[in-house]
């Protein structure tokens, strides 16, 4: 990459979703100059697109406390989330969402005045806020992008390569408009927030937007990842037959509401299986589902709301996607099936955004700060974009004067780097990587990856999306080879044990000399 513009900040912000705008925000109020980038509009991410709501405890619900939040998330997490992290980002939470509040957004009132709550798949009690019913996203999105009117922002640049100054640290970012010209912003600190992956299997809840970018620029400039194998499938995506791209999801609450999932027989397949029933966490729920599908050898599986008293009030979008696909929840079971949904791993970070990179900091979905573990407890997601956004900023601003600005970063010609064709990737991951995996399968995959993939300069928005969705196929095969047991998310039916001692630790992930994903660690003896 040569030629072009630059310009410089004390921040660029990549991603303009929750965890992003409130990085961009309170870093803006704490006197950094900031500059938003995305690749789309300023509200084409994924938080939009969340409907839940946001898992908080603020003491106002009988029975419910922090510690039942915290018990929940590490029950969910199959033993690989970290405590700490779990108990002070939870912790933090009240504060985070009364911050929201200040910022515009509106949580949907109970009748006696109190916030309403809902429950979702794995929590012990009714402590999801929710908004416009089943818009939670579309709310917080409102809210943020209002507020951050007044910031920089850069919409259709895609982020290509983070730089480094002469002295070894990061430098700022190399970027590419929607006409392939290429600039660079000129800053001491990079904060991604680009979301996930899901756009790496061909069926997922996850907007056009979610490639991977951010992984993919961290790890090609020296960070760790890690639980890159553990892809949360959400159990209940809207089925209108065979389709790729992103799908509709029917939100976890519906099923806290009351209804309840049938096979094609009108059997309710759930109860015994978990305590939960169809309440269960979802690595559980998505895989029964998949089970029940191979024995019946049918498409989806239905879940029956017809119980529930205002359905289109209480759901307005689900309802809106129902009537669009010519199914009427109020009168008929709507027909789901499991989709790619959440990355519970990412590029690692503290508990304050910082990478193993000097400057680079991550917050959101494209982060692993130890939340999650193996599988993403329901509306914890939308909470740690909000509480992580807010304490990277703090970082950034209390790093500011150990990292000179950096002026000797400059445009250099891109790299060359693995890239694929999108769609064999896709169709690969979604045979051999999704809801139930093996060795032969991930082995399959891997070649047929390998097979698909040259060597090249990344040009334009497309090219640079499928060089981080190869690298993330690349990543998350070797993590799910390497896993030789279910655990969470990651289901390997050749393995259907977990293993609490020797696989009971996270796998860290790395890029070698050669630019090829490795696991770093693995096997750990739990302590």
């Amino acid at each position: 990459m040569t030629g072009g513009w630059a310009a410089d900040a004390d921040l660029v912000v990549v991603g303009s979703g929750v965890a992003g705008l409130t990085a961009a925000l309170d870093a803006a109020e704490l006197g950094l100059r900031v500059v938003v980038v995305t690749k789309d509009a300023v509200d084409a991410g994924s938080t939009r697109w969340a409907q839940g709501g946001v898992a908080v405890v603020v003491g106002d619900v009988p029975g419910d406390s922090a510690q039942a939040h915290v018990a929940d998330t590490v029950e969910a997490g199959g033993g690989l989330c970290d405590p700490a992290a779990v108990e002070w980002i939870i912790g933090a939470g009240p504060a985070a969402v009364t911050r929201l509040r200040e910022r515009g957004a509106v949580f949907d009132p109970a009748p006696d005045g109190r916030l309403a709550r809902t429950r979702e798949g794995g929590h012990s009690a009714f402590r999801v806020v929710h908004a416009g019913g089943d818009a939670t996203g579309a709310e917080v999105e409102r809210a943020l992008v209002h507020a951050a009117g007044g910031l920089p922002l850069l919409t259709g640049h895609v982020a290509v390569d983070a730089l480094r100054d002469e002295r070894g640290v990061l430098g700022g970012l190399a970027l590419l408009d929607d006409d392939g010209r290429p600039g660079v912003l000129r800053a001491p600190a990079v904060l991604l927030a680009t979301g996930g992956y899901g756009q790496l299997y061909s069926s997922t809840t996850n907007p056009e937007t979610a490639t991977g970018d951010g992984v993919a620029l961290a790890l090609r400039a020296g960070a760790t990842a890690a639980d890159l194998e553990f892809v949360q499938f959400h159990p209940t995506v809207l089925y209108t037959g065979p389709a790729v791209g992103r799908r509709p999801l029917v939100t976890e609450a519906v099923r806290g509401e009351g209804a309840v999932l049938l096979d094609r027989a009108g059997r309710r397949f759930l109860s015994g299986l978990h305590p939960l029933a169809d309440l269960a966490p979802r690595d559980v729920v998505a895989a029964a589902i998949t089970r029940r599908l191979a024995e019946t050898g049918t498409d989806c599986v239905y879940l029956d709301a017809r119980g529930l008293d205002g359905f289109a009030r209480r759901f307005p979008t689900v309802y809106a996607a129902c009537r669009e696909a010519g199914v009427d929840p109020v009168r008929e079971p709507i027909p789901v099936t499991p989709a790619a949904h959440y990355a519970c791993g990412g590029v690692v970070t503290d508990l304050h955004g910082r990478t193993a990179v000097p400057g680079l900091y991550a917050a959101g979905e494209v982060a692993r700060t130890g939340l999650h573990g193996a599988n993403r407890l329901a509306s914890n997601s939308l909470l740690e974009g909000l509480v992580l956004g807010g304490r990277a900023a703090q970082a950034v601003a209390a790093d500011r004067h150990t990292r000179p600005a950096p002026a000797g970063a400059h445009l250099a010609p891109s790299p060359a780097v693995p890239i694929a064709d999108r769609t064999v990737v896709q169709r690969a991951m979604s045979r051999a990587a999704g809801v139930g995996r093996d060795a032969a399968g991930l082995a399959a995959a891997s070649d047929a990856v390998e097979a698909a993939t040259a060597v090249g300069v990344p040009t334009g928005r497309a090219g640079v999306e499928d060089a981080a969705l190869t690298l993330l196929a690349q990543a998350v095969l070797a993590a799910a080879g390497t896993r030789t047991e279910s655990r969470g998310c990651h289901v390997r039916t050749d393995h259907p044990g977990r293993d609490d001692v020797w696989q009971r630790a996270s796998l860290e992930i790395a890029l070698d000399a050669a630019g090829r994903p490795r696991v770093r660690s693995e096997k750990v003896v739990a302590v």
